[in-house]
């Protein structure tokens, strides 16, 4: 063996010449790696017993991808443009040995090996497009070459990691080797295709389904019609969806060019940076300051819910997901009976689309169990409370479960706004009283807020973020307010819509803006959807608002056919003259004289005050980071991805923009609209909350 750098070394095998890359924790094409690559391959053709080459990895992966902290800075090193030329263009056989994944540049340069084996459980991709990129090292003119446009169009807009055997089908594995034998399994490979005088394939120079391809143009815009939803807003799908065009219609060193300047628009451009911002931010979630990672952590082998209807139920099927026992509580049988067969029917609908099989269903099904007694919670490890957002039944139930529940149980409630020092009160244990905010559909929904109570101990902490990830959250730490991060935001916009009707926007005027904007609808489509009768009492209702009046017409949202929208038999939403009618009635009675309100005041009064609120949010220390409240807005409101997240795009507006519109609000409107004392602070000392 022969060290090439600190990260590879050189082995001649027989005649076979390896090529070992080790560099922890998953091999990213950092220049050490680029450089073992380009000397190695180097050294293997200049050594005349080799008569193949093999490129292996240590660890746990194949290259996993780019090296993603190397953006943006100073290149150095072999350039991976040279490394693919030197192993593409070799005069001996060059073969990858993949396990783990091949994603990425680690694909990239997988394709550009002559041939291509791997272990059953190995996986490959091209998921640039999730951080607003494409592959730009060749992977968007070689892979529709290999598996054809058809699938590298769906490959490349979707990110998907896909299975080896799914790889060896469409040509992009040449073969599968024995499970745990990869390097013997690919030397073997190697002497196999020099032994049968195999030509030098260079994937560039395929053309045949390029071919196929070009005498069916369609098929690019029937792609484009089939995702149009999907990729509403995404720069990157779109201009993947172009480079595979070039490579179907241009000479590969053509479409080369194409796929260079594209990355670069992309690479430049706003929405990738906030894509890549927001990959770290995810990441940056889960380190709390004061909890260290090496926090003891307490065994959650069993989970007891109490309520089981949509939140609890959903919850429920969150932990029998990940393998954890649930036990339900509800006080009727009714209740009961009615929450475990929503359950399954939600398990029985996902397996009749394929996500899971009959026998997924039965597993899930047979891991959650029901009671009435809410004494057989005694033996669980966590407790999530999931019932009514009234303090006095909380309340109540916590001091049942503080005499119920064995000591070290975590006891966590699912309220999304109450004060959880003053539910954690009613017990002998505070430390072990935490706050798991689920979204609804909680799922589906990939939100956690982790609510920190001021008696809250540091492992119960870090056993809660470390079950999120188990459970497939995405976990925030969040501290006790009114409504936590995600809807003490929340209302901030929710106010400013309802404002700005009675100041002569129409809901849908609203709507529209903030979808375009991004979101996946706007407040009043989504009040619709969730029904306008949540909360509303027939036998109190005096038509005081423009909501009791709707709900009093029985118009209650999308169930109804008719809200703030009136709605087709497919529930397509039409503008309503009646709400129309009855918003006009309202403003006419309060004086005020409704005036002509653009797009970007919508926008502005709509998402200033957010950030605004963010600002509040860190000054009191009830979020770690601006990044947290992103990640909250990310995966639990719809905030669009390729926009960052509220403290992200009000960087990228200018906080001394929205400071002084914030200002000239409060002057107009009122104290409502103060700035927070942290804006004030970031603007005069030119800070930004996330860079």
């Amino acid at each position: 063996m022969t060290a090439i750098n600190t990260v590879a070394d050189y082995t001649l095998e027989g005649d076979v010449g390896v090529i070992t890359l080790n560099s922890p924790p998953v091999n990213a094409l950092s220049a050490g790696v680029r450089d073992g690559l380009a000397l190695g391959v180097a050294q293997a053709l200049a050594d005349p017993a080799a008569r193949a080459i093999v490129i292996v990895c240590e660890g746990r992966t194949f290259i996993a991808g780019a090296d993603i902290t190397e953006f943006g800075g100073a290149s150095k090193g072999a350039s991976l443009h040279d490394v693919q030329n030197a192993m593409e263009n070799a005069t001996k056989p060059v073969v990858a040995a993949i396990h783990g994944t091949a994603l990425g540049g680690g694909l990239e340069v997988a394709l550009t090996c002559h041939y291509r084996v791997a272990v059953p459980s190995a996986r490959c991709g091209l998921p640039e497009v999730a951080l607003g990129l494409l592959p730009g090292a060749g992977g968007t003119q070689r892979l529709p070459r290999i598996v054809g446009a058809e699938k590298a169009l769906e490959m490349m807009t979707s990110g998907a990691h896909v299975p080896a055997p799914q790889c060896l089908a469409m040509g992009l594995v040449d073969e599968l080797v024995e499970e745990g034998k990869l390097r013997e399994g690919a030397i073997a490979f190697a002497r196999k295709i020099v032994a049968e005088g195999r030509p030098l394939k260079r994937v560039q120079d395929l053309n045949e389904k390029m071919e196929a391809a070009r005498s069916h143009p369609e098929i690019f815009a029937n792609f484009r019609k089939a995702n149009a939803r999907k990729f509403r807003g995404f720069m990157a799908p779109e201009w993947n969806i172009r480079c595979i065009e070039a490579a179907v219609n241009l000479p590969f060193e053509e479409g080369l060019a194409v796929e260079r300047k594209l990355f670069m628009e992309l690479m430049t451009g706003p929405q990738s940076a906030a894509q890549r911002y927001s990959f770290f931010a995810e990441r940056q979630a889960n380190k709390i300051p004061d909890v260290p990672d090496d926090t003891a952590l307490i065994p959650v082998n069993s989970v007891g819910i109490i309520g089981a209807g949509t939140m609890g139920g959903g919850i429920a099927m969150n932990f029998a997901n990940a393998g954890i026992p649930v036990t339900l509580i509800e006080v009727k049988q009714d209740a009961l009976d009615r929450g475990l067969s929503v359950i399954r029917k939600n398990y029985e609908r996902t397996a009749s689309r394929g996500g899971i099989t009959a026998a997924d269903v039965e597993k899930r099904m047979g891991l959650i169990s029901g009671s009435l007694d809410m004494n057989a919670l005694a033996p669980v490890d966590m407790v999530i409370e999931a019932v009514f957002e009234r303090m006095d039944i909380k309340k109540d139930i916590f001091t049942r479960l503080d005499a119920i529940c064995k000591p070290g149980a975590i006891l966590a409630t699912n309220t999304s706004a109450l004060n959880i020092d003053e539910i954690a009160s009613v017990t002998r244990r505070p430390e072990a009283v935490i706050g798991l905010h689920f979204f609804s559909p909680a799922n589906v929904m990939k939100l956690l807020e982790v609510v920190r109570a001021d008696h809250t101990s540091k492992p119960v902490i870090a056993t809660s973020m470390k079950l999120a990830k188990k459970i497939g959250k995405i976990a925030a730490l969040v501290g006790v307010c009114p409504g936590f991060v995600g809807n003490r935001i929340l209302g901030q916009r929710q106010r400013e819509a309802q404002k700005l009707m009675f100041e002569g926007a129409m809901p849908w005027d609203i709507d529209r803006v903030l979808y375009d904007f991004g979101f996946p609808m706007g407040p009043f489509a989504m009040s619709d959807l969730a029904g306008l009768d949540i909360g509303w009492v027939k036998e109190n209702s005096k038509g005081e608002t423009i909501r009791d009046v709707l709900c009093e017409l029985d118009r209650r949202g999308q169930k109804t056919g008719a809200g703030y929208y009136d709605y087709d038999e497919n529930r397509v939403a039409y503008p309503s003259p009646v709400t129309e009618q009855i918003i006009k009635d309202f403003v006419a009675k309060s004086g005020v004289n409704p005036r002509t309100i653009t797009d970007e005041e919508i926008l502005e009064r709509c998402l200033y005050p957010m950030v605004n609120e963010g600002a509040k949010i860190l000054e009191e220390g009830k979020a770690i980071r601006a990044s947290d409240i992103d990640v909250i807005w990310q995966n639990g409101y719809g905030w669009p991805v390729y926009r960052g997240g509220p403290m992200f795009w009000g960087d990228q507006v200018g906080l001394a923009k929205i400071l002084a519109k914030m200002k000239e609000f409060q002057a107009q409107m009122g104290d409502v609209y103060k700035p927070a004392a942290l804006l004030e602070t970031m603007v005069a000392e030119g800070k930004s909350f996330t860079r």
